[in-house]
């Protein structure tokens, strides 16, 4: 099995096979698309994103139990409504024993009642509930250096990168990338419920440097491919953009691989054995990212690098001399569906 994979891998590096990643691109758009579409419409049909208590502020309640003790959360929505009857609370469990109940911000008259109905509908001593309040400033506070982070990075990402490459137009594909990774994670975090927490901010700002460093390795095999002097009279540029993405093509899905199993190991660990919700919320943010980024790498930002450059002239001529050479037709687009090998077509 391994070797097979191998013995594919070299066979897409040489050109031997090929994917068709560049020249079937309007179908990676149309998937984009509408996955971006569904991660809009999914968190709005779920009336918006979940902000967890950092953000809006409110009332939090720690309830300790032994272990095997029934933690039943609707014991503590049972106990919360009998003092707040229009509240919903937002119970979680903690860890093998503990319980959270979030509530909105309450008096502290209130804060005592919920606290003694928490303590009689598990049968616990008064020092095993625990409160305590937090106010919405330092949520914002983080949510506002957040955006900021947000855009210096992407400014000072999008400069080194069109410095790196010489070319405005990869840093401009990357960025896209970028962004279409960042709003899928996003959508999907919200569509599914999961709670916005200061973890899962973290996660989401580092799915960036993730994303970028298997995009620029992608483009750096793609410039080596399209320097004056590699690029084959007989190849259109299309043809050796999907070149470089076929020969690091084991590579991403390995990188992507080796990365997923460690932040799978602790999402599984923070979700299911240690009940962890800072661990859970970072990696399962994390998990989606290396995925949707892996996918974008690949499917993405490559296809609309081909497509930003096919209108330059000197891709034009390039790509008309390479057809007339190889007795076709020049096309309406230069990257034709089926992209010849160029272990072939090489001159």
């Amino acid at each position: 099995m391994a070797r097979s994979f191998a013995d594919f891998g070299n066979a897409l590096y040489t050109g031997e096979k090929s994917i068709n990643f560049i020249g079937k691109r309007r179908l990676w758009y149309a998937v984009s698309v509408v996955l971006i579409l569904l991660s809009i419409i999914g968190p709005l049909a779920r009336g918006g994103f979940t902000f967890g208590i950092e953000f809006t502020g409110g009332s939090q309640f720690q309830v300790h139990l032994t272990e095997g003790q029934d933690r039943d959360p609707a014991v503590a929505q049972k106990a919360v409504e009998s003092v707040l009857p229009q509240s919903a609370p937002r119970v979680t469990l903690v860890g093998p024993t503990d319980l959270r109940v979030q509530t909105e911000a309450l008096t502290d008259a209130d804060n005592r009642a919920v606290t003694a109905a928490l303590v009689e509908q598990y049968d616990v001593s008064a020092d095993e509930v625990t409160y305590s309040f937090i106010g919405p400033a330092w949520g914002q506070d983080i949510t506002k250096q957040a955006v900021i982070a947000l855009f210096v990075f992407l400014i000072f990402a999008a400069l080194v990168m069109a410095l790196y490459f010489r070319t405005w137009k990869m840093s401009l594909a990357a960025i896209i990338a970028l962004l279409h990774d960042l709003v899928i994670t996003a959508g999907i975090y919200g569509a599914s419920g999961f709670e916005i927490t200061p973890a899962a901010m973290i996660g989401f700002l580092t799915i960036l440097g993730y994303s970028l460093y298997d995009t620029v390795v992608v483009f750096d095999k793609i410039r080596e491919n399209t320097l004056p002097g590699q690029l084959s009279e007989r190849q259109t540029f299309g043809e050796a953009v999907n070149l470089g993405v076929n020969q690091t093509l084991v590579r991403s899905i390995n990188t992507s691989i080796v990365a997923l199993l460690p932040v799978g190991s602790i999402l599984f660990i923070g979700a299911f054995v240690l009940g962890a919700g800072t661990l859970r919320d970072i990696s399962l943010a994390l998990f989606i990212g290396i995925l949707v980024g892996a996918y974008s790498t690949i499917f993405i930002a490559s296809p609309v690098y081909a497509h930003l450059r096919e209108s330059d002239e000197d891709i034009k001529r390039h790509d008309a001399k390479a057809l007339k050479l190889r007795g076709e037709e020049p096309a309406a687009t230069a990257v034709a569906d089926e992209p010849a090998s160029p272990a072939t077509s090489a001159s």
